[in-house]
């Protein structure tokens, strides 16, 4: 199976919404909020990733989020599951319910703060993969796990018939060039600022934060580069730049994008859970202005 048949191209890491005391989920929000992003652009969509508070979400929310997510959305897009964790044992469980829940996929970070040797972290993605049917997305992301993937880690993990990507937030061009030519592994950006540049060495797709409001220019874009149509990936990237920026680089994912969310009226904003909290005034002023001069009209 090849990596855009099993997880697509175009896939936002879904915020999880709140009730507003952030006690419970608000499983009818997330409902209506994966099928708003399939609308937008997407066609896939990550469930219980980082974006989506998943160090703050026990397991039978998890699972229910999954079910209700994969129940909205049918056939229209992929859903990934986030099966990622420090503790093998926990990302087997998780990745099994993924699979019971009837999820297309997982993804799977880097085993974080305990920094594994490379040995350990090849065991971890190795078990977890072997423990479902599911195809695998590794995600490297060194800047949150502590430790980055080391390129002959990386290859060995692409003989595995079930990893079939890696989602790239190392921030390392030239590791996803030596990696991209010589393995069969599809590179999908896991970092906004870069996607264009990582679509131009030969990545598949996005898994983005963004996307919750412009995966519609992540799909223009994912489509020009297919066409060798760069000047046009560059103007969609340049159109991207203020609201990459706003989200991305003000105060981190899952608070910028929820408050972009409200600002813009859409399902999916509101509370967080601690230790995240919600941005402040100043924050939403600038976050405000960062929408606009990216062609929002607030």
């Amino acid at each position: 199976m090849k990596a855009v048949d099993a997880f697509g191209t175009v896939l936002t890491a879904m915020v999880t919404p709140f009730s507003a005391d952030s006690t419970k989920i608000d499983y009818d929000a997330a409902a209506k909020l994966a099928n708003e992003l399939i609308d937008l652009g997407n066609n896939g969509l990550v469930v219980n990733g980082t974006t989506g508070e998943s160090p703050t979400t026990d397991e039978h929310e998890k699972l229910e989020l999954l079910k209700v997510v994969i129940d909205a959305v049918g056939d229209r897009a992929k859903v990934i599951a986030g099966a990622g964790s420090n503790d093998t044992a926990h990302s087997i469980l998780l990745a099994k319910d993924a699979a019971a829940a009837g999820a297309d996929g997982l993804l799977v970070v880097t085993p974080y703060y305990n920094k594994p040797p490379q040995a350990g972290i090849y065991a971890h993605m190795v078990a977890v993969s072997d423990s479902t049917d599911l195809p695998v997305m590794v995600y490297d992301i060194p800047g949150r796990s502590g430790v980055a993937i080391a390129n002959e880690t990386m290859l060995k993990l692409a003989e595995h018939p079930l990893i079939l990507a890696n989602k790239d937030a190392k921030g390392d061009l030239w590791a996803a060039s030596q990696i991209m030519s010589q393995s069969d592994l599809a590179y999908y950006s896991g970092d906004d600022p870069l996607n264009l540049a990582l679509l131009a060495i030969g990545a598949v797709g996005v898994v983005s934060v963004t996307g919750h409001v412009v995966a519609d220019r992540h799909r223009a874009m994912v489509e020009a580069i297919e066409a060798n149509d760069v000047q046009t990936a560059r103007k969609i990237n340049e159109s991207l730049v203020p609201i990459t920026e706003g989200i991305m680089t003000r105060a981190g994912g899952a608070i910028m994008v929820k408050a972009a969310l409200d600002l813009l009226d859409r399902t999916g904003g509101g509370s967080l859970r601690l230790p995240l909290v919600p941005a402040t005034s100043e924050q939403r002023k600038v976050l405000k202005e960062d929408l606009i001069k990216g062609g929002f009209t607030l």
